[in-house]
């Protein structure tokens, strides 16, 4: 029977978040599941488009991306969610609000995500250009118990991705 679920990828900026999740619903949908992705530049585009990065922005960029979560995992859906969300407490809301959740905590040194970075972004934050930018002038909060943490400086992501769907067949998701 199809269960919905709501993995979210919690993690520093070009941390590997969406590559991992992107194979994960590659994967899911070759296996004909029901997978949305909803991903931080996507929705920023859209349905987030009128917030910027405060700390109060970022919480209700969160606050409206776990009620789209919800709807989507009570209705049988397997929601994978990429988002920075560097606040524990606004995370544990979120685990709280959609009840079948699983946190997966993309853990990349700082160093290696600014070796990652196609767009520029730490870069411009290092110069001042990008105010209150995760891992640069605003903390990430890590995952004290995430259910799942993968390294992506030292796995494959091919590793990454089968530890995640792992995971999510251990806990009956899949």
């Amino acid at each position: 029977m199809a269960k919905g679920v709501t993995v979210w990828f919690t993690g520093l900026p070009c941390s590997g978040k969406t590559t991992i999740a992107d194979k994960v619903a590659q994967i899911l949908k070759a296996q004909g599941r029901k997978v949305e992705r909803l991903d931080g530049d996507i929705v920023r585009k859209g349905l987030t488009r009128d917030l910027g990065f405060s700390k109060e922005d970022r919480d209700k960029n969160i606050e409206r991306v776990t009620f789209v979560a919800k709807l989507l995992t009570r209705n049988e859906v397997i929601v994978l969610a990429t988002f920075v969300s560097p606040y524990i407490a606004r995370r544990q809301l979120t685990r709280e609000e959609i009840g079948s959740y699983m946190e997966v905590y993309v853990r990349c040194p700082v160093e290696e995500c600014m070796k990652r970075d196609v767009k520029g972004m730490y870069k411009k934050a290092l110069a001042g250009e990008i105010k209150d930018f995760t891992g640069v002038d605003d903390p990430y909060e890590e995952p004290p118990n995430p259910e799942l943490t993968v390294d992506t400086h030292l796995e494959t992501l091919d590793e990454s991705v089968q530890k995640v769907l792992d995971e999510m067949k251990k806990r009956g998701y899949i």
